[in-house]
C-alpha cells in the first residue's frame, strides 16, 4: 500500500543518495506523449527535503525542458534493486535555470562542483509536492557494475571541437514537431 509525505525524510534522503539510476518522467498539457527517461551520474542533488536539483545534460531531445515550460510537473523515481524493497516517487513542480545564467553556475558551484558547467545543458530545480513510497515487492535483484562512459566521452569531444551548444540547439525541437501524432 502506498504511503504519501509532503516532504523528504532524512531516510528518504539517504536512500536516494544510494541509487545509481533513477527516473524522470513528464508530459504535455495536451494530447502529447509521455516522456520518461531513466538517468545516472551524479546529476541529481537532494537541496532540502522540500527541493530537488537535476543536471540535465545533452541527449537526443529536449522534451522535459519543454514540458517543464508547458506546465511544471516533473515525477522523480527510485526503486531499490538491493535487498530491501522500495519505490520512491517524488511528485514536483520545475523551473529551469538555463546554462550560462548567473544562478546556473551559482548552482554548479555550489551543488555539481565536479561537474564542467559547459557539459551540462541546463539545471532543473524541481519544488517538492508530494512523495509516495511504495513496497517494491516486484522489482527483481541487479548487482551495479558501474557508470557507462559514453556520454562523457561524447560531450568531452563535443566541447573539444565546440560542437556541444550547437548540437543542443539543433536537437532542442519538440519530439512532436519531429513525429506528428497519428490523427484519428
Amino acid at each position: 500500500m502506498g504511503k504519501y509525505k509532503r516532504e523528504l525524510t532524512e531516510e528518504l534522503i539517504h536512500f536516494i543518495k544510494q541509487q545509481k539510476l533513477f527516473f524522470v518522467a513528464t508530459a504535455p498539457s495536451d494530447e502529447g506523449r509521455i516522456n520518461l527517461s531513466p538517468k545516472g551520474y551524479d546529476s541529481l542533488v537532494v537541496i532540502d527535503s522540500h527541493t530537488i536539483a537535476y543536471l540535465d545534460y545533452a541527449g537526443s531531445g529536449n522534451e522535459t525542458a519543454n514540458h517543464i515550460n508547458d506546465n511544471k510537473k516533473i515525477t522523480f523515481m527510485w526503486c531499490s534493486f538491493e535487498e530491501t524493497p522500495l519505490i520512491l516517487r517524488a511528485y514536483c513542480f520545475g523551473h529551469i535555470l538555463e546554462k550560462d545564467g548567473d544562478v546556473y553556475h551559482q548552482y554548479m558551484q555550489k551543488y555539481f562542483e565536479e561537474i564542467d558547467p559547459k557539459s551540462a545543458r541546463r539545471i532543473f530545480i524541481c519544488d517538492i509536492e508530494a512523495i509516495q513510497t511504495s513496497c517494491g515487492f516486484g522489482v527483481p535483484l541487479f548487482d551495479y557494475i558501474g557508470e557507462r562512459d559514453t556520454m562523457a566521452k561524447w560531450t568531452e569531444k563535443q566541447l573539444a571541437n565546440g560542437n556541444l551548444d550547437q548540437y543542443i540547439e539543433e536537437h532542442s525541437a519538440r519530439l512532436e514537431e519531429k513525429f506528428p501524432l497519428l490523427k484519428k
